[in-house]
């Protein structure tokens, strides 16, 4: 899906004022954007350039398909987009015999840092679909694989408590692992190797070992479902 188009804010109170009507008049619109004709022609305009309007008849107008979809993420108290957070997989790759599939990243953030494999969920693709591609691409191996439990982690900066991410990983154990290994490619390096190695190793994720338990199941009695908040400094993300 392509990145996020940022609109003006007077085009977000336009698309305020449909997501509450069918369809809506020129008037009606204008005046919650406080705008002379001009510049809410200019606006209205762009909303149609944009596929997230369409006109129903001369004056009248109503949210398009994208324009719903759009809509839909709206604070309407604020008049604010609403950001979401990143919904992606995890690959806990499970060697069969105490290893386990680690990744080295080679891209930002986290530069340098070892964990799973991971990658975000396309827009219209199924868990599974992720898990089958992203095992391909990231290591070039297939497996048998489940859907082990949902991850929710809040990421803050340990200088300000800023938040800088906010993730929900869907975990997928995979095992029986074959085909021959990618070592290398860009944005990451691959080995296998026990936990106990990587936890020794200055950069790694510190939810690696939540992720194996996850995995095996320890969290049975909290629905599959882990949450927390961990923080990183400025160098580490």
């Amino acid at each position: 899906m392509a990145h996020e188009v940022k609109i003006h804010e007077a085009q977000v109170a336009i698309l305020r004022e449909l997501l509450f009507h069918p369809e809506a008049g020129f008037a009606q619109m204008q005046k919650p954007t406080g705008l002379s004709s001009d510049h809410f022609n200019f606006h209205i305009t762009r909303l149609l350039d944009l596929d997230f309007v369409e006109k129903v008849k001369k004056g009248s107008y109503k949210l398009s398909q994208k324009g719903k979809e759009y809509a839909n993420k709206l604070d309407t108290d604020a008049n604010t987009i609403e950001r979401q957070p990143k919904v992606a997989v995890i690959l806990a790759i499970d060697k069969g015999d105490g290893r386990w599939l680690f990744q080295e990243r080679l891209k930002n953030p986290y530069f340098g840092f070892w964990g799973f494999p991971s990658g975000k969920i396309r827009w219209g693709e199924t868990i599974k679909e992720t898990a089958a591609r992203e095992l391909d691409e990231e290591t070039g191996l297939s497996a048998d694989f489940r859907i082990a439990g949902l991850y929710h982690e809040i990421v803050r900066s340990k200088e300000t408590d800023e938040i800088l991410e906010d993730k929900q990983f869907f975990m997928v154990h995979c095992t029986n692992p074959t085909g021959n290994l990618k070592i290398d490619f860009e944005g990451g390096h691959n080995e296998w190797r026990m936990p106990e190695d990587v936890f020794e190793r200055e950069k790694h994720f510190d939810s690696v070992e939540i992720e194996i338990d996850i995995a095996y199941g320890k969290y049975k009695d909290e629905a599959i479902f882990f949450e927390r908040t961990t923080s990183y400094t400025k160098d580490q993300f």
